[in-house]
């Protein structure tokens, strides 16, 4: 089996990871005991492109499960745990292509190996994997059923094709799904942001001013959380109606321009680029802590933040590099990178369990169909068998409607 991880050794420390998270992904578990019997992936190919964690392992044993010949590779250079993919590889028979800390050639090298494993579906979390396909390695899109994209900015960008008539197959929006963003990107991204800060800087949240860049519900849910430690939160918006709900949570709001000056940490969660730029540098405060936990390292513009530097000290902490610009030092968490997964662990297992039963769910009915090449929304159903069986691992009940009350719903005819 070909494969390319770090330490083959860190197999059995990462098995003991994967069965920790399996703990607490129930509504997965039950995915996988029917995929296993019904096989409805069954001589299917399937190229991952994710972020190689503890909970995206068993997603990757239930796909399996499912019948699929399963191949994985990074989303994201500093999101790679080296002893999970370890794992995978020895323990699970699933071929691995990551390394924690790559470089940007080796992460695309590592995209090209799963795509030559000659796909019928594709999963992904950014949409890196899907537009080499359509820009290098068109040979193989005639290969193809369709895929899944996980996040808020891989979503954008396959709008943005279908828009332009430049995406041939079709993919299902799995970021889009209920069960997804609600959860994942709000409580998930929230927690998980504020665990990366916490484990880089040691800092102090009570007290510190907090500006969040964007207020969807990744922004949301750090907005919230950072509230709840005791930090003042600004947020910037471009949208009206998003800064409309911020300033209506309690929120002061704020153009980046005022904020970047009063600012003690700064964290971009829009799917954007250039989000912090030379001018925000030059108006921050001495010590400023920058990060990130938007998909992409664009959002920060560190061309510009290493262009005002007279001096850059890597590793002043594990994750934080200090930019001396002029007499003030700015500090740059995991290199701009997904501060939640590069200096911690990402969400947690019970949030994710949510995101990727979704995610297996919508893999199964996009095999199933034969559609247009567009973007797809996750079927009502597949929302609503998510939610009942997390509520019900949960022991949460709930009321049903009666059959008049469903009629009521139902009808026009009976008035107030």
């Amino acid at each position: 089996m070909h494969y390319d991880i770090t330490n083959a050794a860190l197999a059995a420390q990462g098995k003991k990871r994967i069965e920790w998270a399996d703990r607490d992904m129930p509504v997965l578990q039950k995915v996988r005991e029917r995929f296993s019997k019904e096989k409805p992936l069954k001589d299917k190919v399937l190229a991952a492109c994710l972020h190689v964690t503890a909970e995206t392992a068993n997603l990757m044993r239930t796909l399996k499960a499912g019948g699929a010949s399963v191949y994985l590779c990074a989303s994201n250079p500093l999101s790679t745990q080296d002893d999970v993919a370890a794992a995978l590889v020895k323990e699970y028979g699933i071929p691995v292509f990551a390394r924690k800390g790559e470089d940007k050639k080796t992460f695309f090298k590592h995209i090209n190996a799963v795509l030559d494993a000659k796909p019928h579906l594709t999963m992904d979390d950014g949409a890196d994997l899907v537009s080499t396909l359509h820009t290098k390695r068109k040979d193989l899109l005639t290969n193809m059923y369709g895929g899944t994209e996980e996040t808020t900015t891989g979503v954008i960008r396959l709008r943005a094709m279908a828009k332009a008539k430049a995406l041939k197959f079709p993919v299902v929006a799995v970021n889009d799904a209920k069960t997804k963003n609600l959860f994942d990107n709000r409580y998930g991204t929230g927690q998980s942001t504020l665990d990366g800060i916490i484990r880089a800087t040691d800092m102090l949240i009570s007290g510190k001013v907090f500006v969040v860049a964007g207020y969807g519900w990744c922004g949301k849910g750090f907005a919230m959380r950072a509230r709840g430690m005791g930090a003042n939160v600004i947020v910037t918006e471009i949208d009206p109606v998003k800064a409309l709900e911020a300033v209506m949570d309690g929120f002061r709001v704020l153009p980046m321009e005022e904020a970047a000056k009063v600012g003690d940490l700064f964290c971009t969660v829009t799917g954007n680029k250039d989000i912090l730029t030379k001018k925000h540098f030059k108006a921050m405060k001495d010590g400023a802590m920058i990060c990130n936990s938007g998909h992409f390292d664009v959002e920060i513009n560190i061309g510009d933040l290493k262009s005002l530097a007279k001096k850059v000290e890597k590793g002043v902490r594990p994750n934080v590099d200090a930019y001396k610009i002029g007499t003030k030092t700015l500090f740059l968490l995991a290199e701009g990178r997904l501060v939640n997964l590069a200096a911690a662990e990402g969400h947690p297992a019970s949030v994710m369990d949510m995101s990727f039963a979704t995610q297996a769910l919508g893999c199964e009915w996009i095999a199933k169909q034969k559609r247009a090449p567009e973007v797809y929304d996750i079927p009502q159903e597949i929302e609503d068998m998510v939610a009942s069986v997390k509520l019900a691992s949960m022991g949460v009940a709930m009321d049903v409607l009666t059959k008049d009350q469903a009629d009521y719903l139902a009808g026009w005819q009976e008035g107030t």
